[in-house]
């Protein structure tokens, strides 16, 4: 296995937190497991597996519609990978990806959507969606009712969303192209349930991309923490009295998780902060301190996986909910 050089800095932040932290590091250089999800808008998971047999996938033990690949499961037929390795097959490449029976999605960016758990006849706000893979799996998870807001502000990346949307056969799907901010004010008050999977460092690719290390500062941490409050702030001005909001990113940093969270709650002390659970999954409680800061004690209910843990990139996760007697908008919010 090539080991690859973490920055000092990198070291120095995450082993005072993370109290295994030589595993973590370990993690971080296997290569990431391939895997994907059935997209039920076309196949049942039978119908998928027998397709796919060749391949022998393995479900993951906390989604039943979630598969990966083993480490020697190619078949001659298929073409290797150059960024996972000659054990993984492209699955991008496959037909069943081609005609959307099946997305292909890293394991820990399906979690989002289960733990938001939108509902058939729902109105729910995607705000940051791009390429779309936590719309389309809620789209399915709705079973092609309702509405999903798809927004993301790119040009460019909206394309890839429209698209992708497209494959999966997602009928229930408006996509939009708009400021998040400006969007929560739009729909404030409006959606049943929100995700905010926001723009971050992405140090959780650094499994899939040696580029991704190589870009890695403090600097560019600090690059996206101003973004993420406006998103976070946003998402739960768009929420209905009693709806939902997950709040997510692919990073490790308390600056990209806690501290956003405890920003909104500063901001709005009366969101309730649920026990981010999946059965199955192991995840790891919110932190209680970051350097100078301390965070609520409601922070400590968030949700951060770790690499080591479930053989997945890292992920942070904030379930939140805005009160049944919250229905007064303020007029700052709508500014």
């Amino acid at each position: 296995m090539l080991r690859r050089r973490f920055p000092k800095a990198f070291i120095e932040r995450y082993s005072q937190f993370i109290p295994d932290f030589d595993a973590f590091l370990d993690a971080m250089q296997r290569p990431l497991r391939r895997t994907f999800r059935v997209n039920t808008h076309k196949a049942t998971r039978d119908k998928v597996l027998e397709l796919m047999s060749d391949l022998k996938p393995e479900p993951l033990p906390w989604f039943e519609l979630g598969f990966s690949m083993p480490e020697n499961g190619d078949s001659p037929s298929e073409r290797e990978d150059a960024r996972y390795g000659p054990h993984f097959p492209n699955l991008g490449k496959r037909i069943e990806h081609f005609v959307g029976l099946i997305y292909v999605q890293e394991a820990a960016s399906m979690v989002p959507p289960l733990l938001l758990q939108p509902q058939p006849g729902e109105r729910v706000l995607d705000i940051a969606a791009a390429p779309g893979s936590k719309t389309t799996e809620m789209s399915a998870m709705m079973q092609n009712t309702g509405l999903v807001i798809s927004n993301d502000p790119s040009p460019t990346r909206v394309r890839g969303l429209i698209g992708n949307v497209d494959r999966a056969g997602c009928l229930n799907v408006a996509v939009c192209r708009m400021d998040g901010a400006a969007l929560g004010r739009a729909v404030a008050g409006t959606c049943d349930r929100v995700l905010v999977d926001a723009p971050c460092s992405s140090e959780g690719t650094i499994r899939k991309s040696a580029q991704a290390l190589d870009r890695w500062s403090v600097a560019t941490i600090a690059r996206f923490p101003s973004i993420q409050k406006r998103l976070i702030a946003a998402g739960y001005l768009a929420l209905k009295p009693g709806g939902s909001m997950v709040y997510s990113t692919c990073t490790v940093a308390p600056e990209e998780n806690e501290s956003v969270v405890t920003h909104l709650l500063e901001r709005y002390p009366e969101a309730e902060v649920g026990t981010a659970e999946i059965p199955g999954l192991k995840m790891r409680p919110g932190l209680s301190e970051w350097g100078r800061e301390s965070f609520p004690e409601a922070v400590g209910r968030c949700r951060r996986i770790l690499p080591q843990d479930n053989d997945t990139e890292p992920f942070f996760l904030a379930l939140i909910r805005k009160p049944v007697g919250n229905s007064e908008l303020r007029s700052s919010d709508l500014q």
